[in-house]
């Protein structure tokens, strides 16, 4: 089993909030297709906690609590409360996903999918989720963990140890 370390909230977004593609500098995935365990690092985002990244609305903007202020920041004190899942698990492997593609955006874009509003151009991407100019591996059929299962990560796409993928496999 492979898996990918990624930082909180992003990590939640992936299992749990309909993010389907997951931005990284270059292409950590090289040929591989398959299952990929999401591993939530240690540390978090904390742009993207502080609400201050334009991608913060795609993760609360979905959740029932989440209020925009004058400089269209977003709050959700409510998800904190009321959901603590969303960002308790850190050092934890929380779902598996199915890794179903790789692919590098340009200048122009992806070249794949719909026309995705970012940094007041539209440029051509292929998830609401995709940043322009990284490589994007895009995600499938995300499955949440019963019980996330404590896991040291590591970057770039790693091998699970064997007996933590058998705990993985065992709840699939």
């Amino acid at each position: 089993m492979r898996a990918i370390t990624v930082r909180q909230p992003w990590a939640w977004a992936i299992v749990f909030g309909q993010k389907d593609v997951e931005n990284r500098s270059r292409n950590i995935a090289g040929r591989y297709r398959g299952p990929v365990a999401i591993h939530a690092g240690l540390r978090d985002d904390d742009a993207v906690l502080d609400h201050e990244n334009p991608m913060a609305g795609l993760i609360f903007g979905s959740c029932p609590g989440a209020l925009e202020d004058d400089h269209n920041r977003h709050h959700c004190d409510w998800c904190q409360r009321t959901e603590p899942q969303r960002f308790a698990h850190r050092g934890h492997i929380i779902g598996v996903v199915d890794l179903v593609g790789a692919h590098e955006s340009r200048l122009d874009g992806c070249g794949v999918g719909k026309g995705t509003a970012r940094l007041g151009e539209l440029i051509p991407l292929c998830s609401e989720w995709a940043m322009p100019w990284d490589y994007h591996l895009v995600l499938a059929n995300p499955r949440p963990m019963p019980e996330p299962i404590p896991c040291r990560g590591r970057l770039g796409l790693w091998t699970v140890p064997d007996d933590i993928a058998a705990r993985i496999e065992a709840t699939s």
